[in-house]
């Protein structure tokens, strides 16, 4: 068993600087292409590509990364990272726009894109015991969720000051999006410090890998571990029906999410109710942190009732404090309502990806993490299209709350009916 402190702590910064740049180009990037002068649908429209790019590179790069080595993957997608800030940063052409954001990482969202999470994810489950894992995925989203606080905190305030200091909207979002860049270019250094303990078979360990255990579906019988075989589709062997159901689950919620993602929400009260960019990274300040703390609460819930009964009944209340946000008559109860929502509404995050991590064999994680994290992209990025199109209608503003919502709740249900029988090693 491989104990490395210094790759976890390496892993947990490489997150924290990704994060932070993700939360401060979230709350602008609307506002940016808005500025730009393209109309609500054409943005709708690059966020969907953007997705669809971030799809394809994290499916590419997650399924091969076990073969090629973490680090390198890791390191591949910093450089993507540099990309897509760099093409913010310096052109207003569309169809330019779209070509980078599809190419490059960029996120609308204030969350993971590209392929980190599947392979970071992969490599703290190859270093950590099974007995830990929830808890230091918890930890590990916390720091990823206060880092996009801290980052749309100051993104918000910085781009109100560059504006008084005499640059022009889209000017003071360019040197944002430069920012985003130079910590695509941090994290190419951090992860280049990552040890060969991360890897799939680090020097000294077995070829079949640590936590060979894998669930079947039903409950069946584990299976054996798949480390060094020749994988079946996409990375994966053994478990490959497992992750298709799982998959398609995801892809719904992904989908209903997409509706609300941190860029469509923080258009959605700027057009609402008039908020100014350093309001809304206060807003989105107050969210990410106490959705933070949510996954925090995941680990000790989850240890008492389970993997899959937190991620379900945590998220179905959330999402009808979702459903609510709409209907709130002012600033100060809708942003209430999104308040509250927060913080009950990850609790199912690091529990999924801990649930993933569990129940398929060490050498299948990161494909098994960029497959379902590749789902989740797909179903989130058509959803972008059709909200920014429902945003340039009045009267149905309020509509990408209640499709995503009321679709959350459908995927809550199916999923606790499919896999509550599914159990990870450490409920066995």
């Amino acid at each position: 068993m491989f104990l490395s402190p210094r790759d976890q702590r390496l892993l947990f910064a490489t997150r924290i600087v990704r994060l932070f740049g993700c939360g401060f180009s979230a709350v602008v990037l609307f506002l940016h292409l808005s500025a730009l002068g393209f109309s609500e649908a054409e943005i709708g429209l690059l966020l969907s590509f953007t997705f669809l790019g971030d799809a394809a590179i994290s499916l590419w790069l997650s399924t091969s990364a076990d073969r090629w080595g973490r680090r390198h993957v890791l390191i591949a997608g910093a450089w993507l990272m540099i990309l897509g800030g760099v093409t913010m940063a310096t052109t207003g052409n569309f169809l330019l726009l779209i070509i980078g954001a599809t190419i490059g990482v960029i996120s609308p969202t204030g969350n993971e894109v590209g392929p980190f999470l599947a392979v970071e994810q992969a490599s703290l489950t190859h270093i950590i015991p099974d007995r830990e894992r929830t808890r230091i995925f918890a930890w590990y989203h916390v720091a990823g969720f206060t880092a996009t606080a801290v980052g749309a905190l100051i993104g918000g305030v910085a781009a109100r000051e560059l504006q008084r200091h005499g640059l022009t909207s889209v000017g003071a979002y360019r040197v944002l999006f430069w920012a985003y860049a130079a910590c695509g270019a941090s994290l190419a250094v951090l992860s280049a410090r990552l040890s060969a303990a991360v890897e799939v078979n680090p020097p000294g360990e077995p070829v079949s890998g640590r936590h060979t255990l894998a669930a079947r579906p039903e409950g069946g019988s584990p299976g054996k571990g798949t480390a060094g075989k020749p994988s079946s589709f996409f990375g994966l062997h053994s478990s490959g029906g497992l992750v298709a159901r799982l998959s398609g689950l995801f892809a719904v919620d992904a989908f209903a999410g997409g509706f609300v993602v941190q860029s469509v929400v923080a258009y959605w009260f700027h057009l609402k109710f008039g908020v100014s960019e350093a309001a809304l990274g206060a807003i989105f300040f107050g969210t990410n942190l106490l959705s933070g703390l949510s996954a925090l609460a995941a680990a000790p819930l989850a240890k008492r009732i389970g993997l899959v009964n937190t991620m379900v009944w945590t998220h179905l209340p959330s999402n009808l404090l979702l459903i609510a946000v709409p209907f709130m008559p002012s600033l100060a109860t809708a942003v209430a309502v999104l308040l509250v929502r927060h913080l009950i509404s990850q609790m199912d995050v690091p529990t999924r990806q801990s649930y993933v991590n569990a129940v398929v064999p060490p050498g299948e994680r990161s494909a098994a993490n960029g497959i379902t994290g590749t789902a989740r992209q797909i179903g989130v990025s058509i959803a972008p299209t059709i909200a920014g199109r429902l945003l340039g209608f009045a009267g149905a503003a309020g509509w990408p709350f209640w499709i995503a919502g009321g679709l959350k709740i459908a995927y809550d249900l199916a999923l606790w009916r499919s896999f509550r029988a599914v159990k990870p090693p450490e409920e066995r």
